[in-house]
C-alpha cells in the first residue's frame, strides 16, 4: 500500500478519522496491510483506492463478492490496471453493510464536513444516493456551522427535515428506522470528527452515502476528501483605538480641499464646519499654504508626525492616497484612523495594483510590530456622528440636511448610497453613528461590529453588505454573537444573493458576494436578524431605533379602517400572533367604546376597528387599554382621510403624538403608527416621528418589520 501527498484524502484514511471520533464505519482493511477481519465467504466490497480517484464505480474499481483473499488480490490488480492515470494506493476490503430501506422514500444521506475559509467548519447534511441532486431541489440540505450550532440544535433541524422525518418514522405510513438518541450520538461524533480533521489538515470530507445499519446506526459507506498542508496566515489587526477616533474624534485633518465649490473635498469641509468640534480642532493639508478658507494648514502629511490627529480624511486620487498612507507608515505616526474617499484601490478600477501595494505596506508594518493607521474604505462616502453633529459625507446640506438625533442605533453600510438614502428617509432615527465602510480593505464589517460592541451607547446595529472581505464572514458572525450575548441586536441586509446580484456586487465593490445559503445559515445561528428585503430592513430598523428592548410576539392592532383590520389579521400567525383580551379587558373596552360614542359602530374585539368616527381621545383610550393587555406591541393604523382626526394643524397632532409616545414609554411596551395616506399627510407623519414613534406608510410594512424582529434567534 502506498500513500498520497497530493492533497487527496482517500477512503481508508477517512474511515480511520471517523472511527477515532466514535462514528460507525464498516469493518475494513487493505489487502496489502496484512491479516483482514473477515471470515472466508463473508460478503464484502472491494474498492480500488487510488490518488484523486473520487468516483470508483465509474472506473470499475468497486467489486462485490465473498471474501477470498487470493481472488480479491487478482481483482485488485485488475482494478489497478483500469486506472493507470491514478497512482495506486491499495485494495480496500470493506464489510458489506446491511442497511434499512423504505419503498418509495429516500433513506440514504449525504454528509459533508468542510472547512470553509470564510465560515470555518461546516456540516452539510441532505438526502444522498444516486438521486441526491433531484431530492436537493425538494428538500435543500441543512447547513450547520459548528462554531455557532450545537449537535442538539442540529438534531432539532434534522427532526423537521425530510430525511430526519423519514429516518424517525414521522412520514405518513412509514416505520421508524432509528431513534433520536442514535442520531444525536451521530451528530456529536461529526462535531468531534471535525476537531480531528482540523488537526490532520483536512479541508473536506464527503460521506455519500450514509445509511442506517440493521441497528439504526448511521454508517458511512464511502468517504473521500481533500487535504491542505497549512492554513492561510491571518492578517494582522489594527489598533482598536480607531473606533473612538472615527466616531468621536477630538481633532480632524482633511487632505484634498479645493478652492472650487462643489468639489468632494470642499463639500466634506463645509459639512464638518457645522459640527461641534472645538475651535482649532479642524486642520487642512495644503502644500505651500499656512491658512486656507480661514483654517490652519499643514504643508504635508509629514508634519502630522509631530502634530498627530485622531482622524485624517483623504479626498485625493488613488495614487496620492497610497503615497500618503505609505508616508504615514514610514514616519510611524500621524493619524489613528484614515478615511479613504477615493476608489481605484483594489477594485475594478485599479489597473496598477495600488490596492495590493497598500495592503502589503500595512501588513508588513503590523507583522513587524510597527505603528500603522487603521483605514476605512477605500471608496467611502463618509460618516455621521450625531453626538458631535459630525458629518463627513460628501453630500451637500441642501440635498441631505442632517440634524442631530443622538440615540442607541448604529448603521454601517458597504454602500454609501444605501446609507444616505436611509438617513434621508428616516431623519428621526436616534443614532450613535452611521458609517459608510466602502470596500473594507482594512477595517471590515466584523471590526465595526466589534467597535459598536465596545460602545455602551449602542444597543442596535443595522448593517448593509454586498460582500464579505476574505475571511470576514466567520469574524462577523462572532462579533454579532458577542453583541447578542451582551443584550444588543444586529439587523443585516445582505445583497448579492442571485447570480446577477453577485456579479453586480463584484463589479461595484470588488468583493465577492459568496454563497448566500451558507452566509445566511451562519449569521442566523449567530443571532443576526437577516432581512430578505430592503423594505423589511427599513421597517425593522425603525422599530429597533425606537425600542431597543422587548420581543414583539403578541400584537394588538387598532385602526379606523376595516381593510387594515382584515389585512393585519391575515399577517398574524404562528409565534408572531395577535394578542387576546380577557373577559375583564373586553368589558373595559366595551365601556370605552360607549364613553366615546362609538356603540353600535365598534365591536369590542381585536383587531380593533374604531371606524372613521373615532377621534384622538378614542385612540388614546384604546391604546391605554391595549398596552395594559398581554400585547407586547400595539400597532395603530391612522387612515387620515377623516375629519375626526386633526391631521393638518400641529396644534392638534403634536399633543396627540406626544401622548401616544408617553403611553408607550409608561407601559414599557412598543407602539408604532401606520399612516396610510398620500403626500398631504407628510407633515402629520413627521410630527408623529418627531415624538419618537416609529411611523410607517402601511400596516403591512409595520408588521413585516415586527415579524422579522420576532423571528430573532
Amino acid at each position: 500500500m502506498t500513500t498520497t501527498s497530493t492533497g487527496f484524502l482517500h477512503e481508508g484514511r477517512a474511515y480511520g478519522l471517523l472511527a477515532a471520533a466514535g462514528l460507525r464505519v464498516p469493518r475494513h482493511g487493505f489487502l496489502e496491510a496484512g491479516p483482514l477481519p473477515f471470515a472466508s465467504g463473508e460478503p464484502i466490497v472491494l474498492k480500488g483506492i487510488a490518488d484523486q480517484l473520487w468516483h470508483k464505480s465509474d472506473k470499475g474499481a468497486v467489486h462485490f463478492g465473498p471474501f477470498d483473499e487470493a481472488a480479491l488480490k487478482a481483482e485488485a490488480a485488475a482494478m489497478k490496471a483500469r486506472v493507470p492515470e491514478h497512482p495506486w494506493i491499495g485494495g480496500l476490503v470493506c464489510e458489506k453493510v446491511a442497511f434499512k430501506r423504505l419503498p418509495g422514500l429516500p433513506t440514504e444521506a449525504l454528509v459533508s464536513l468542510k472547512r470553509d475559509p470564510d465560515a470555518g467548519w461546516l456540516v452539510v447534511c441532505g438526502i444522498g444516493g444516486l438521486q441526491a441532486d433531484a431530492w436537493a431541489a425538494l428538500a435543500p440540505p441543512l447547513i450547520w456551522p459548528l462554531a455557532f450550532c450545537t449537535p442538539e440544535q442540529a438534531l432539532e433541524d434534522l427532526r423537521e427535515h425530510w430525511l430526519g422525518r423519514t429516518w424517525l418514522g414521522r412520514q405518513r405510513g412509514a416505520e421508524a428506522l432509528t431513534d433520536e438518541r442514535k442520531l444525536l450520538a451521530f451528530l456529536q461524533g461529526l462535531w468531534k470528527a471535525a476537531e480531528g480533521l482540523d488537526r490532520e489538515g483536512v479541508t473536506l470530507l464527503e460521506l455519500n452515502p450514509v445509511v442506517l445499519d440493521s441497528d439504526g446506526l448511521p454508517t458511512a459507506l464511502d468517504g473521500v476528501g481533500t487535504l491542505e498542508a497549512t492554513a492561510p496566515e491571518a492578517l494582522a489587526v489594527p489598533d482598536p483605538a480607531w473606533y473612538r477616533a472615527l466616531v468621536s474624534p477630538r481633532n480632524l485633518v482633511i487632505a484634498g480641499v479645493s478652492n472650487r465649490e462643489g468639489t468632494v473635498g470642499r463639500i466634506i469641509l463645509e459639512n464638518i464646519q457645522r459640527s461641534t468640534l472645538p475651535p482649532g480642532a479642524l486642520r487642512l493639508i495644503k502644500p505651500g499654504a499656512t491658512e486656507f478658507l480661514g483654517l490652519p494648514c499643514l504643508g504635508s502629511v509629514a508634519e502630522l508626525a509631530a502634530a498627530p490627529t485622531d482622524q485624517l480624511i483623504l479626498s485625493l486620487p488613488a495614487p496620492l492616497t497610497l503615497e500618503v498612507v505609505e508616508q504615514l507608515c514610514r514616519q510611524g505616526g500621524g493619524a489613528t484612523v484614515v478615511y479613504l474617499v477615493a476608489g481605484g484601490l483594489g477594485d475594478g478600477a485599479d489597473c496598477e495594483g495600488l490596492g495590493k501595494r497598500l495592503m502589503a505596506c500595512l501588513d508588513e508594518h503590523r507583522r513587524a510590530g510597527k505603528w500603522t493607521p487603521a483605514l476605512v474604505g477605500p471608496n467611502g462616502l463618509g460618516l455621521y456622528s450625531p453626538d458631535q453633529d459630525l458629518n463627513t459625507l460628501f453630500i451637500p446640506d441642501e440635498k441631505l440636511p442632517l440634524r442631530p438625533h443622538p440615540g442607541h442605533a448604529a448603521l454601517v453600510s458597504q454602500s454609501g448610497a444605501f446609507l444616505i438614502t436611509r438617513l434621508s428617509r428616516r431623519p428621526e432615527l436616534g443614532l450613535r453613528a452611521a458609517v459608510a465602510i466602502g470596500n473594507q480593505m482594512d477595517l471590515r464589517c466584523s471590526d465595526f461590529l466589534a467597535g459598536f460592541g465596545s460602545d455602551p451607547a449602542v444597543k442596535v446595529v443595522g448593517a448593509y453588505l454586498e460582500g464579505f472581505a476574505p475571511g470576514d464572514l466567520q469574524a462577523t458572525a462572532r462579533a454579532a454573537k458577542a453583541l447578542r450575548a451582551s443584550g444588543r441586536r444586529v439587523l443585516l441586509y445582505k445583497g448579492g444573493r442571485s447570480q446577477e446580484g453577485m456579479a453586480a456586487a463584484s463589479s461595484h465593490t470588488g468583493a465577492l458576494a459568496g454563497d448566500h445559503a451558507l452566509q445566511a445559515s451562519l449569521l442566523r445561528r449567530a443571532g443576526v436578524m437577516l432581512a430578505d428585503r430592503i423594505e423589511a430592513f427599513d421597517a425593522a430598523f425603525s422599530w429597533l431605533g425606537a425600542y431597543a428592548e422587548g420581543a414583539p410576539r403578541r400584537v394588538a392592532i387598532m385602526t379606523n379602517a376595516g381593510f387594515e383590520s382584515v389585512a393585519s389579521a391575515d399577517l398574524l400567525e404562528g409565534p408572531f400572533r395577535g394578542a387576546k383580551l380577557t373577559g375583564a379587558e373586553t368589558g373595559a373596552l366595551t365601556r370605552t367604546i360607549e364613553t366615546h360614542g362609538l356603540t353600535g359602530l365598534v365591536s369590542p374585539r381585536l383587531p380593533l376597528d374604531l371606524t372613521p368616527m373615532a377621534d384622538e381621545a378614542a385612540y388614546l383610550a384604546g391604546a391605554r387599554l391595549l398596552l395594559a393587555s398581554e400585547a407586547d406591541v400595539v400597532v395603530v393604523g391612522l387612515v387620515p382621510l377623516t375629519r375626526r382626526l386633526g391631521t393638518a394643524d400641529p396644534a392638534a397632532f403634536v399633543p396627540f403624538a406626544n401622548a401616544l409616545r408617553a403611553l408607550a414609554r409608561d407601559s414599557g411596551k412598543w407602539l408604532g403608527v401606520a399612516v396610510e395616506g398620500g403626500a398631504p399627510y407628510d407633515a402629520y407623519r413627521q410630527g408623529l416621528r418627531e415624538a419618537g414613534l416609529p411611523v410607517f406608510l402601511t400596516m403591512e410594512e409595520a408588521l413585516e418589520g415586527l415579524r422579522l424582529i420576532a423571528s430573532e434567534v
